[in-house]
């Protein structure tokens, strides 16, 4: 079933369901997730379900609605979108069956890291669909190797769509694969990650073999 997980500063307040064709949004009472700040408005916004599809339209809002960042009248969700109203930030998770998404990577003190699998041989090296025959060729295969803390040793293979690893309500970040290779993003959380040494900003980054990761007070390293 897909659901709305509202958070503010990178606290999660309230996860909601959709479980109706009309979900509405708004500061007033009456709204299904009714979000108490002025920045919302009392009707803001509604979402829409027919069947496993669902849209966001903003009704005329003051401040208006964003789905990752750009502003939007009504447009369709796709899983892990962020939309915005306000200072407010709104996850959008839709795990169908056999949804390419993994769960989060979490770091907990005291845990046991597990015996790393064996890395299977990387795939071989192809042009990119799509693009000419020049393109520069990515191996398919990476993981990221936890290498400090209580996990240290632990290693994940990155084979879903998008991964994303951190503390939930205190630092998440992802990492998504693309055509052109592996890009991590800032998910929620005051701090940011850190991508050798250096905060990242609201765009994705390209990552490259041996790039070091620091996040929720965990270092991790890129391998591929």
């Amino acid at each position: 079933m897909p659901k709305m997980i509202v958070s503010i500063d990178g606290v999660v307040i309230k996860e909601v369901a959709l479980s109706k064709e009309r979900t509405t949004l708004g500061r007033r009472p009456y709204n299904d997730i009714v979000i108490d700040n002025l920045a919302v408005s009392g009707e803001h916004a509604v979402l829409h379900m027919a069947g496993d599809a669902v849209e966001v339209e903003d009704i005329g809002s003051t401040n208006g609605t964003y789905v990752n960042g750009q502003p939007v009248k009504r447009q369709a969700l796709r899983n892990g979108d962020l939309v915005e109203v306000g200072k407010y930030k709104i996850r959008f998770i839709h795990e169908a069956p056999g949804e390419n998404y993994e769960k989060t990577m979490v770091f907990t003190p005291g845990m046991q890291p597990p015996r790393p699998a064996p890395l299977s041989r990387p795939a071989p090296l192809g042009t990119l669909p799509g693009i000419g025959a020049a393109a520069t060729p990515v191996p398919l295969n990476a993981s990221i190797r936890v290498v400090s803390g209580a996990a240290a040793g632990r290693e994940v293979a990155l084979t879903k769509v998008v991964t994303t690893i951190g503390k939930p309500g205190v630092a998440v970040a992802s990492i998504t694969k693309r055509h052109h290779g592996f890009v991590l993003s800032h998910v929620e959380g005051a701090d940011r990650p850190r991508l050798n040494g250096q905060p990242i900003g609201a765009e994705p980054m390209l990552l490259q073999d041996g790039d070091r990761l620091q996040l929720a007070g965990t270092e991790m390293e890129f391998r591929q």
